[in-house]
């Protein structure tokens, strides 16, 4: 029988989903769901003093638009009690549009892509795409360059596969240059006006020296409209609400325009883009929220970190393995929250606050696959829909330790969650998370686990509808009972 509830939340978050096509999107959309709750934004510019930040406060802050940090500081905080932290990630493989994109073959009108991440290349093959992003404009009345998010409502871009007929082995060895053949077609240069245009235009500036930039016209990049298509960049131009010429730069990405939607015989699935690792953003901010409804009790601090550029190795101003976290946990620690230190005397709980802290890596997990399943350890083969997964790596590929296991096993049996367990074959390479970059990084106790899901990558994947509310209510738990329960764990006896 389906649990309302359950469903409830997956369809929630399959909503998040369908407004979040790149990271930008995620943290505009997390943003929206902090402020409807509560949450105040505080800029990394600012001087963050006492009186800003308080006991009982709910707070989040943003770096590059692409990942955040949201906290709430529970009534009885004292200086020196930890913080109890879920990390997640907020980008995925995916195709970007290059700086110069203009392209023309056979007849078709082409733009150029650069793969991002590890992406499973073949699954961009014969999808509906459209294009999502952040885009520079000039706002000619205040004369300032302001961001701008689009996206796209309608299927623009393909990439074709060829034919059987063409090629007798596609069914048995599919193999194609990334750089070559991984090239969406966006329409047809006889059907398109400005194509047409820019013919005559090329020829009659070639022949004319008047039709040539004056020095007073110089530019140090090609505009836009050179760099790209011209009936593409006056089709984001009406997307931002702005003339083709204000657009000063844009990152953007293509994204699968079919939508993520619950599915199955029974609705247990959810068929998506992004679940890795959207999935752990949406339970991050939902189990702070939740948590935040009531800090009368809580005497330490809980707080999402949500990062952009884990797909690429996390080294980046934004990424798990810059200063991020590290400078705001500083800036937290370096306020006296109690009143008890004089004023004007630097105070800093750094170190005392990072040895009481404790962090959930939550990244997805390998759902054992169907028709696949050598490829699974014989023990460990965590299912679609029996819970979150606890990920373990002996080489600290994962963060995960005996002590931060008992740790989750505490929370989840609180909040009626089951677990699962999950390593790697020892003739299988492993991938990693933010985990041991932060856990390096901080000196924080960590552990990594995330929702079991197939086909990673993929530019549709598959999770489980049961797996959300579970995720969710463990996260609850944990920045509810942490505290607690991380004084009974003995670790430096």
């Amino acid at each position: 029988m389906a649990d309302t509830r359950a469903l409830e939340k997956a369809q929630e978050f399959v909503n998040f989903v369908n407004y979040s096509p790149t990271p930008y999107h995620a943290v505009d959309t997390v943003k929206v769901g902090l402020r409807n709750a509560g949450f105040k934004e505080i800029q990394e510019r600012s001087n963050w003093k006492e009186a800003q930040l308080s006991k009982g406060g709910k707070y989040f802050v943003t770096r590059n638009g692409s990942s955040l940090i949201g906290f709430t500081i529970g009534d009885k905080f004292a200086n020196g009690n930890g913080i109890s932290i879920v990390g997640a990630h907020t980008d995925s493989p995916c195709l970007r549009i290059k700086p110069i994109s203009k392209k023309n073959s056979e007849g078709f009108i082409q733009v150029g892509v650069e793969q991002y991440g590890g992406l499973i290349a073949h699954s961009w093959f014969d999808r509906d795409l459209s294009i999502a992003g952040r885009v520079y404009v000039n706002d000619t009345k205040t004369g300032q360059y302001v961001p701008k998010l689009i996206k796209i409502d309608k299927p623009l871009l393909r990439i074709p596969t060829l034919a059987i007929h063409l090629h007798r082995e596609v069914n048995t060895k599919f193999e194609f240059n990334k750089e070559t053949k991984l090239v969406p077609i966006a329409g047809q240069v006889a059907l398109d006006k400005n194509e047409a245009e820019s013919t005559k235009d090329s020829k009659s500036c070639a022949d004319d020296p008047d039709l040539q930039l004056s020095p007073e016209q110089f530019e140090s990049v090609q505009s836009v409209i050179q760099r790209h298509n011209k009936s593409l960049i006056e089709l984001i131009a009406k997307e931002c609400d702005v003339e083709p010429i204000q657009i000063e730069d844009f990152e953007l990405v293509l994204f699968d325009h079919q939508k993520s939607t619950l599915g199955g015989l029974n609705d247990e699935f959810i068929f998506s883009p992004r679940l890795d690792n959207l999935t752990s953003c949406y339970c991050a901010m939902d189990g702070l929220v939740r948590s935040g409804e009531n800090l009368s009790e809580q005497t330490g601090i809980q707080l999402i970190s949500l990062f952009d550029h884990e797909e690429i190795g996390s080294m980046s101003a934004q990424g798990a393995d810059s200063t991020f976290l590290p400078d705001i946990i500083q800036r937290l620690t370096k306020i006296d929250f109690s009143n008890l230190v004089d004023k004007g005397v630097s105070v800093d709980y750094f170190h005392e606050t990072m040895s009481r802290s404790f962090l959930l890596s939550s990244d997805m997990a390998h759902g054992v696959h169907p028709n696949y399943g050598e490829f699974y350890e014989g023990q460990n083969r965590p299912q679609i829909n029996l819970g979150p997964v606890i990920k373990i790596n002996a080489n600290q590929r994962y963060a995960t330790n005996s002590p931060g296991i008992v740790l989750l096993k505490k929370c989840a049996t609180l909040a009626k969650v089951p677990l699962q367990l999950f390593v790697v074959r020892n003739d299988s390479p492993c991938g990693s998370t933010i985990g041991p970059i932060l856990a390096a990084k901080l000196g924080i106790r960590t552990l990594d686990l995330g929702n079991p899901q197939l086909s990673m990558h993929s530019i549709r994947e598959t999770g489980g509808t049961y797996d959300v509310v579970r995720l969710c209510d463990l996260f609850v738990s944990f920045f509810e009972n942490y505290t607690d329960i991380d004084s009974k764990i003995l670790c430096n006896i």
